[in-house]
């Protein structure tokens, strides 16, 4: 299988060129399978048995180390890409090496659909009074001939928004928008959680969930992540996955293609 990620949205292998959609089985499973409708549904699902629980549980926190937040308003975290909107047409439509620029043009000229359950949870969620937040990897960079400082966000603010989930620019954080937010996501959830009581995380990659599983690190995390490394922290957040924490299926890409096989 050959699989190619997003500079942003994890760790960015060479250019392959005997690349092609027809080979690519990751692509072609998230466009076609029905199993990958059925997974991002039973993630949405399970998260919407479970939102009544958390918010009467005031002591609840799917933000580990989270205490004494009973008094906030309460929140959900977001990844955006294949957790939120789908970018597999844009995989198979995208002239090989993959870039944000190519994924920001892309997106600005095309309707990405919603990732199967979104619209209907998030909808759920706002009316149950939770706040949404969309935490994604992608840039906050300025792009030539771009009045915007921070184009990217412009987009997604607007992919989303073509979903029915109605959003703003201020609930969208991006990579570099502030100068301690690394692409480590792990200052953007505390930053949230010293105002919001954070009742879910729901991502495709593990580093939307656990801090210092890149190969490469960004700040805070000054180790670089191994494949038995990421092992053992699934492990040791084992109580979180399927409660608070909900993870959708992304063959495509992601901060595991960075590993070799131990």
């Amino acid at each position: 299988m050959t699989v190619v990620t997003l500079t942003g949205c994890g760790e960015s292998p060479p250019p392959d060129a005997g690349w092609s959609a027809e080979k690519d089985l990751g692509v072609n499973w998230v466009r076609g399978a029905a199993e990958y409708q059925a997974l991002a549904m039973q993630a949405y699902h399970q998260a919407e048995r479970d939102l009544p629980g958390f918010l009467e549980d005031r002591s609840w926190s799917a933000q580990p180390g989270q205490k004494n937040a009973h008094f906030l308003p309460t929140a959900i975290v977001f990844d955006v890409d294949e957790t939120v909107i789908s970018g597999v047409e844009f995989q198979l439509a995208v002239e090989r090496p993959v870039t944000q620029a190519k994924l920001n043009q892309w997106h600005s000229e095309h309707q990405a659909p919603a990732v199967p359950g979104f619209v209907r949870f998030a909808s759920m969620a706002r009316a149950a009074g939770v706040e949404l937040f969309f935490i994604s990897n992608r840039p906050c960079e300025r792009i030539e001939g771009i009045d915007d400082p921070c184009p990217y966000e412009s987009t997604i603010v607007n992919d989303i928004r073509e979903t029915g989930v109605e959003i703003d620019a201020e609930h969208v954080w991006l990579a570099n928008e502030r100068e301690q937010w690394s692409k480590e996501k792990l200052a953007r959830r505390e930053e949230l959680a010293r105002t919001h009581r954070i009742l879910m995380l729901i991502g495709d990659d593990l580093s939307d969930f656990i801090p210092c599983v890149r190969e490469a690190p960004s700040a805070p995390c000054t180790d670089a992540a191994t494949v038995e490394s990421r092992q053992r922290k699934v492990t040791e957040f084992s109580g979180y996955w399927g409660r608070g924490w909900y993870i959708l299926p992304n063959p495509m890409h992601g901060s595991w293609m960075s590993f070799d096989e131990p």
